[in-house]
């Protein structure tokens, strides 16, 4: 005797259409580092061992990931419904994802825009305090004063940058960028 499935919840699909997309990329991912591991020269004329192929590891790793991204398809393949799609867009346009992108877009303007163009304390204390501002005031669900968000974040921003500058840079002696 079997028991029924019950329909997935929406947030279940969402979850269900997500792992499918990811494990389609994933194969894809894993077939591509397969081929460009086998394609690799063998170094055969500079009598090199064939047993020590350059792209060995690789080949694995990308058979690897080809295999888990093949099951986990599978199984998202079984249990996905028809509403997944409208949930997994639903889920995309939502509040929370808004954040993540935030987050995204902050730490590229932090490492393609500002690490290497200042010194590194001033990049760091830069995105501390941006990232603080703009989730303690403009993405948060309840913001805070910005008179005190400003004088909170300008605290923990230059104490972070100034800490991250004293702590690799002249304790454990780091080259920092």
């Amino acid at each position: 005797m079997t028991i029924p499935n019950p329909a997935p919840s929406a947030e279940e699909a969402a979850r269900i259409r997500a792992d499918l997309i990811t494990a389609i990329v994933l194969v894809g991912l894993g077939l591509l580092i397969t081929y460009l591991s086998w394609s690799m020269d063998r170094l055969e004329m500079r009598r090199i061992h064939p047993s020590t192929i350059p792209g060995l590891v690789p080949l694995f790793l990308g058979v690897a990931l080809t295999l888990c991204g093949g099951l986990l398809a599978w199984r998202s393949a079984r249990l996905d419904s028809k509403q997944g799609g409208a949930a997994l867009l639903r889920t995309l346009v939502s509040w929370p994802a808004l954040r993540v992108l935030a987050v995204l877009g902050l730490a590229l303007v932090y490492t393609l825009g500002l690490v290497g163009r200042m010194p590194f304390w001033l990049a760091s204390s830069l995105f501390i305090f941006s990232f603080v501002l703009l989730f303690e005031t403009m993405l948060a669900d309840r913001p805070a004063s910005l008179p005190r968000t400003l004088i909170w974040g300008l605290v923990v921003a230059l104490g972070a940058g100034i800490g991250i500058h004293y702590v690799f840079g002249q304790v454990f002696l780091v080259r920092l960028p």
